[in-house]
C-alpha cells in the first residue's frame, strides 16, 4: 500500500511539474516573440492568459507542503507564492495602466526562466528519479541573477502602480458600511512594499543556504 501511494505521488508530481513547465515555457516564448516583433509595451497582452494560469497553479505548492507531499517548508513557500500572486492578480491584472511598463518584460523573463528550470528539474527527479549535474547547477545558481532582477521588477511595478491604485480606489472599502470596517488598497500596497525590505534579503540568504547544501551534497555523491 505504501509503495502504491509512493508511485501515485510521483505520478501526480511529475504531471504537475511538467504541465506547469509547459505553461512557463509558453510564457517565455510569447514574451520574447512579442518583444522582438512589437516591443516591450505588448509583452503583457501576449502572455496574460498563460501567465495567469501558470502562476495561479503555484497555489497547489502550498497545499503540497501542508499535506506533506513535498519537503519544502510552507514558511518559505507561502511568501514567495503570495508575492507572485499579488503581482500577477493584484497589480498587473487589476491595473492595465501599468502593463506597458518596461519592468513587466524583466519581470516576466526573470520569472519564466526561473520556473522553466525549476519545474523541469523537479519533473526530471519525479519522473526519472534523477537530474543531471548541469540541471542541478542551473536550479541552484540562476537565482543569483534572476532573483534580484525579479524582485527589483516586482518592487518597481508596485511603486509605479501606486498613483493608479490611489486614483481608482479599486478594492477599497469605505465607511460607513454594515461591517463597520474600512480598507484602503493604496496603503495595503505601501505595506506590501515594506515587506520587501526585510523579506527579500532574508529569502536571498535562504536560497544561498539551499544552494550551498545542494551543491555540496552533489559533490559528495
Amino acid at each position: 500500500m505504501a509503495s502504491f501511494f509512493s508511485v501515485l505521488r510521483r505520478l501526480y508530481l511529475s504531471i504537475y511539474n511538467w504541465t506547469v513547465f509547459i505553461g512557463w515555457f509558453q510564457v517565455l516564448f510569447l514574451a520574447l516573440k512579442a518583444l522582438k516583433e512589437s516591443g516591450h509595451e505588448h509583452v503583457y497582452n501576449a502572455v496574460e492568459k498563460p501567465l495567469l494560469l501558470a502562476q495561479s497553479a503555484a497555489v497547489l505548492e502550498i497545499l503540497h507542503g501542508v499535506i506533506g507531499l513535498v519537503r519544502s517548508p510552507v514558511s518559505s513557500t507561502l511568501p514567495q507564492i503570495g508575492s507572485r500572486l499579488y503581482l500577477t492578480w493584484g497589480i498587473l491584472w487589476s491595473f492595465p495602466e501599468i502593463r506597458t511598463h518596461l519592468l513587466v518584460t524583466s519581470l516576466v523573463i526573470s520569472w519564466s526562466v526561473t520556473e522553466i528550470i525549476r519545474y523541469s528539474f523537479f519533473g526530471m527527479k519525479e519522473a526519472f528519479g534523477f537530474a543531471t549535474s548541469w540541471h542541478l547547477w542551473l536550479r541552484y545558481s540562476t537565482f543569483l541573477l534572476l532573483y534580484p532582477t525579479g524582485i527589483s521588477s516586482e518592487v518597481g511595478l508596485i511603486y509605479f502602480a501606486l498613483p493608479y491604485i490611489k486614483a481608482s480606489e479599486k478594492y477599497c472599502i469605505r465607511m460607513p458600511n454594515k461591517w463597520n470596517f474600512s480598507f484602503d488598497y493604496f496603503y495595503a500596497a505601501i505595506l506590501a512594499l515594506g515587506f520587501y525590505v526585510p523579506g527579500s534579503p532574508h529569502m536571498y540568504r535562504y536560497m544561498l543556504g539551499q544552494r550551498k547544501r545542494a551543491l555540496s551534497k552533489s559533490k559528495k555523491e
